[in-house]
């Protein structure tokens, strides 16, 4: 037998390739997946091309404090007479990069952790999973506040918390994966030819689980930008840099509320709720795809049919 019938095998394993058809399938029985697609799509293009569309700076001045929604400024104005718009987008590039940057960290770490406890086994697995049960006893937004206000606020500091905080769901889901993984034909097969372990991880089962980490990332984000939010809001984010909660939090204490001006803090809170709405709707069909075990089924009430008695 050679080195490369394990590889063959697994090449024509039918749960490898109807992956796509798998993905194809869950779109068509889903059809908000494509508007949580289109969502995030529409934020990353706001947030890449944004200083492209945005005709004024974040700092400058161009009406009356908390001027009103016109056609110059669609958003109104804020509290320094700054074009709301212009301080959403900027806040769009911010929010979006702790949040994609913190759920890269997250997976990373919790990837890490599930796949070495579910392929190693034994005394390792049990450790690594009883840290993983006590950080998740630990409420994480209380412990983010506590970490936040040790480090010091900067967006840096902000993507290490909530990406080393937020990792335990992502080590378990995967765990769980792998030790089924790894108890396959083809894995057999390469432990038996004397296959390396880096090698038995890299070239059979991170590619399973590549799928899964798609759709935990996705979902992570999610997570992430709330957390974000949520911090910026108790003003531990960068004060140098202007993002969602940020935004709301200048909101709140500006007196924006009472002086009617809904236009400086609603329009950063729809963003977040969208951009949460958009990756919890990706991330679900992804992961749905990903691991069709772990979907639910549906069950119409209509499918079953009650027997009279004189049919029995």
């Amino acid at each position: 037998m050679s080195a490369t019938t394990p590889l063959v095998a697994l090449a024509a394993d039918p749960a490898v390739a109807t992956k796509p058809r798998r993905l194809f399938a869950t779109i068509r029985r889903r059809p908000a997946t494509l508007v949580g697609g289109f969502i995030l799509l529409a934020f990353v293009l706001v947030a890449v091309l944004g200083p492209l569309m945005t005709p004024y700076g974040i700092h400058q001045q161009v009406g009356a404090v908390y001027a009103p929604p016109s056609a110059r400024h669609p958003l109104g104005l804020d509290d320094a007479g700054i074009d709301m718009l212009t301080l959403l987008i900027a806040g769009t590039r911010v929010s979006l990069f702790v949040g994609f940057a913190a759920s890269v960290v997250s997976v990373i770490v919790g990837g890490s952790i599930g796949v070495l406890a579910g392929y190693a086994g034994g005394s390792i697995d049990t450790t690594l999973m009883r840290l993983t049960d006590y950080v998740i006893v630990v409420p994480a937004l209380p412990l983010m506040i506590v970490v936040a206000t040790v480090w010091g606020p900067s967006v840096v500091h902000m993507v290490l918390v909530i990406g080393l905080l937020m990792w335990t769901s992502t080590a378990r889901l995967l765990r769980a994966q792998v030790l089924s993984l790894r108890e396959r034909a083809a894995v057999r097969r390469s432990r038996a030819i004397g296959a390396g372990h880096a090698r038995i991880v890299f070239r059979h089962i991170v590619p399973e689980i590549s799928g899964l980490l798609g759709a935990t990332t996705v979902l992570t984000v999610s997570v992430a930008i709330f957390f974000e939010a949520a911090l910026s809001f108790l003003g531990l984010g960068d004060p140098g840099t202007v993002s969602w909660g940020r935004l709301i939090e200048m909101a709140f204490e500006r007196t924006a509320i009472s002086s009617g001006a809904w236009w400086a803090i609603v329009p950063p809170g729809v963003c977040v709720a969208l951009v949460v709405l958009g990756s919890s709707l990706l991330g679900n069909a992804l992961q749905d795809a990903a691991n069709p075990r772990a979907s639910i089924a549906h069950v119409s009430p209509r499918s079953f049919r009650v027997r009279s008695r004189g049919a029995l």
